[in-house]
């Protein structure tokens, strides 16, 4: 059975798998010297390459950060809560929680890769408050079902050369989303993952003896709202005022209010999709949780008080980020991310190029957690090779897409929202996380060679 399996796995990542922030740091060091030695650049050229790259992630750190605090705030907010715990009242035993944690993050990663990471730990939390279940695999199978984003709607290789304008239409012209996202051998691959990773979560299910709960009650988001009260208490003139006697008191407490903005940020997404026929982003996701995360918690207050308890859990990504901006710099700019495709792509014929082409964006994806960076990086190797060698360019694409993808099973880098929402460390879940790599790494490399 796979619970066998996969004990080892777990004691051996528990044991020796560090904090995120420190794997960060070692991957840098790691990285400097590597391409110190392998690219011959001097030291100063790659603390160089490493400094000026150190902030250029700015932005989608910001955008990750609100993935998770608007994600949260979303959650939180009365009527959502009650869809969520409706929606777990499903599962009425630990197996059923880990197939059902597993179809609704895949579900929901397939669509957009934030919208994946955020509803799949919310619903491993209230999945937890439900049933007695090992909470480790629970959150593990939530983060699994994130292997799929970059085969569905939000993919962004394949929606990258789509679109006309793209650094490599002079090359390989618009290859439309029919061929790469709807490509028949694509869809049959998901759906199999969409069968199979339930399946493999649940037999890893630990035995009682192995398996770790967590207390329901401390999953409840009480604590913000318990600071705020207790500054009530200590309020030196409390006895002097009654609540909402102030005029910012009523303004805090105003349904009016957040109905009003709420209800413009929802007036605005109706028109960008139905009107400018807009698609959806990582931005309009943001966009779509900050605004209902308004609409639904009525007052200004509710809505602060859910952020407060959401932002305790986003200090792995304002601190880690910019180490990998800075790893992703010195990647590319010193060649070592070319000469790791170039390696691969040297040993490849016309109908391996597309496997070959997976293993190596999963070993730069390590490097380079980034879908659109690890493109602007792989595809001035990957399409010369592919037209050299009379390889299908569109399937050599979703090679890489589905390298990334892949690797972020492993990649501490893309859990630490989920890692944050479930109050875990990445050494919790990656020993599950390495079987499910292993497992779906053989499932994507058969359909790449041979669907």
């Amino acid at each position: 059975m796979l619970n066998k399996a996969a004990k080892p796995l777990v004691k051996l990542v528990d044991r020796y798998l560090p904090d995120p922030y420190i794997f960060v740091l070692l991957l840098t060091l790691v990285v400097l010297i590597a391409a110190v030695v392998a690219e011959h650049k001097t030291p100063l050229e790659v603390i160089n390459y490493w400094g000026d790259g150190f902030w250029t992630l700015l932005s989608f750190s910001m955008q990750m950060l609100l993935v998770l605090v608007a994600g949260f705030m979303l959650a939180s907010s009365p009527p959502i809560k009650k869809l969520l715990d409706a929606i777990a009242g499903l599962a009425k035993s630990a197996p059923q929680a880990i197939i059902l944690v597993t179809l609704v993050s895949l579900a929901a990663s397939w669509i957009n890769w934030g919208f994946g990471l955020v509803v799949g730990a919310l619903f491993a939390k209230a999945l937890a408050r439900k049933v007695k279940v090992d909470y480790r695999l629970l959150v593990a199978s939530a983060y699994s079902g994130f292997v799929v984003w970059h085969g569905g709607l939000a993919g962004s290789i394949p929606l990258t050369i789509a679109t006309a304008g793209h650094f490599s239409e002079p090359q390989i012209g618009i290859i439309p989303t029919s061929d790469t996202i709807f490509a028949s051998y694509n869809l049959l691959l998901v759906a199999i993952l969409f069968v199979v990773m339930p399946l493999v979560n649940r037999f890893m299910l630990p035995e009682d003896k192995d398996s770790v709960y967590v207390d329901p009650s401390a999953l409840d988001d009480k604590d913000a709202e318990l600071d705020a009260s207790a500054l009530e208490l200590n309020s030196a003139n409390m006895s002097e005022r009654q609540p909402e006697s102030r005029p910012a008191d009523k303004l805090e407490n105003s349904r009016l209010l957040g109905w009003s903005v709420g209800g413009a940020g929802l007036v605005y997404l109706g028109y960008y999709f139905w009107v400018q026929g807009g698609s959806l982003n990582l931005n309009l996701v943001n966009f779509l949780f900050l605004f209902l995360a308004i609409l639904l918690h009525q007052t200004p207050r509710s809505l602060l008080t859910s952020l407060n308890e959401a932002i305790k859990g986003g200090a792995g990504i304002v601190i880690q980020f910019p180490f990998y901006a800075g790893i992703m710099a010195v990647m590319v700019q010193s060649g070592l991310a070319q000469s790791i495709s170039e390696g691969f792509v040297a040993i490849a014929s016309a109908e391996s190029l597309p496997f070959w082409s997976f293993i190596s964006a999963g070993i730069v994806n390590i490097f380079v957690p980034s879908g659109g960076g690890q493109w602007a990086v792989q595809a001035p190797i990957m399409l010369p090779a592919a037209q050299a060698l009379g390889a299908d360019v569109a399937r050599v694409a979703m090679a890489v897409a589905w390298g990334d993808a892949w690797t972020n099973l492993i990649q501490p880098f893309w859990a630490l929202p989920v890692l944050a929402i479930a109050g875990l460390k990445a050494r919790d879940i990656m020993g599950f996380c390495l079987m499910q790599l292993m497992i779906t790494g053989v499932i994507i490399s058969i359909a790449l060679s041979w669907f």
